[in-house]
Order: C-alpha cells, then sequence, then structure tokens
C-alpha cells in the first residue's frame, strides 16, 4: 500500500524597500521561511543575482535537502544493519548551469558524506548502504539532475 504525506511552508517576501519592484535594484531578496511554529530561515538569492550572502539561498537549501535526505536514510540502514556510526558530516557539492536569459538548473550534485563508525563495525557493509540510502532518498528520488555520493568510511 502507498502512503501520502504533505508538507507545506509559508515563503514570505521581505525585501520591500518601500517601493516593491519598481526596478530591478529597488527590491531585496530577502524572505523568511516558515513552517508552524518552528524557527524562521531567513533567505535570499545568491549574491550573483543581488542577495544577501549572510542568509541562505534556494541553491544552497537544495544541497543541504539532499544532504539531509541521504544522511538520515543512511543512519536508518545503518542501526537496522547493526552498524553503529559515531560521526557522520557532508559537504555537499552542486553545478549550477546559467543560461543567457538568466534561467538555470543544476547540472549535478556530488554529496561527500565522511562516516566514522566504531572499532570492529563493518566498514564494506556501511560503504554499501549509501547505495541504499540514495535508492530511497525521497528529495533525490524527486529532483531532474543526477545526484552522486562519493562517501568516505573512518574509525
Amino acid at each position: 500500500m502507498t502512503r501520502s504525506h504533505r508538507y507545506a511552508v509559508t515563503i514570505a517576501w521581505t525585501g520591500n524597500q518601500g517601493t516593491g519592484t519598481s526596478a530591478y535594484r529597488a527590491y531585496g531578496r530577502d524572505h523568511a521561511i516558515t513552517a508552524g511554529d518552528k524557527p524562521a530561515i531567513a533567505g535570499s538569492a545568491d549574491p550573483l543575482f543581488r542577495g544577501d550572502a549572510a542568509q541562505w539561498n534556494p541553491e544552497e537549501l537544495m544541497l543541504a535537502s539532499l544532504a539531509a535526505c541521504h544522511q538520515l536514510w543512511y543512519l536508518h540502514l545503518c542501526a537496522d544493519a547493526g552498524i553503529v556510526v559515531t560521526a557522520y558530516r557532508d559537504d555537499p557539492v552542486g553545478e549550477v548551469d546559467e543560461a543567457e536569459d538568466g534561467s538555470g538548473r543544476f547540472r549535478r550534485v556530488v554529496l561527500h558524506p565522511a562516516i566514522t563508525l566504531a572499532p570492529g563495525a563493518d566498514a564494506p557493509k556501511a560503504l554499501a548502504l549509501h547505495a541504499d540510502a540514495h535508492a530511497k532518498c525521497h528529495i533525490a528520488n524527486s529532483v531532474n539532475f543526477p545526484v552522486e555520493y562519493e562517501p568516505k568510511i573512518g574509525f
């Protein structure tokens, strides 16, 4: 049986500097991302597109979503397999191509999970579980570009 889940967030533009979108340079790209009672995420555009570098941009949030989804599935699968993970870090990198008209798309994303295992853990099995995590990740299954992974295992 297939189950459906529904997610909802609110994106509210906070970049009106008094004249709205009266000109390309007349407004800020800032916005707030909220969901229920959770703390707001301050967002903006990439600085290349007149955004605030101190705030999250959509491209960074895409990378974070892909990496977090992979991580959560991986930790679940390791727990089920009896593999003890003591640390997990990922430094994903995405490549975006921009067209002449300003539109763009992700060409690919590469996850770089670095996992620390408890002594005696089955490293080959831990490494293999990345393929299962990738296959189960809702976010990776939903995008139209390749999501690759280059894991490193240590003790």
